[in-house]
């Protein structure tokens, strides 16, 4: 058994947070950012219980401008 280091996205919908694996793709949800992140957490080892993946590489995550018409 081994440890591995993903990313979680959080944001907002209405009342709950989103949480997204992009590594894996996994999402789940919460009330509060910590049980989006438990639930994300618990899914994610789930779904890697049946499906493996290889190593990982650290991903590079940074924000960007995009100009919209209001």
């Amino acid at each position: 058994m081994s440890t591995k280091t993903l990313t979680a996205v959080i944001h907002k919908e209405d009342d709950m947070y989103v949480a997204e694996c992009p590594e894996v793709g996994t999402v789940s949800q919460g009330y509060t950012v910590e049980e989006a992140l438990a639930n994300l957490k618990e899914a994610t080892e789930l779904y890697l219980e049946e499906f493996p993946i290889p190593n990982i590489d650290r991903v590079l995550m940074t924000t960007f401008e995009a100009t919209v018409s209001a």
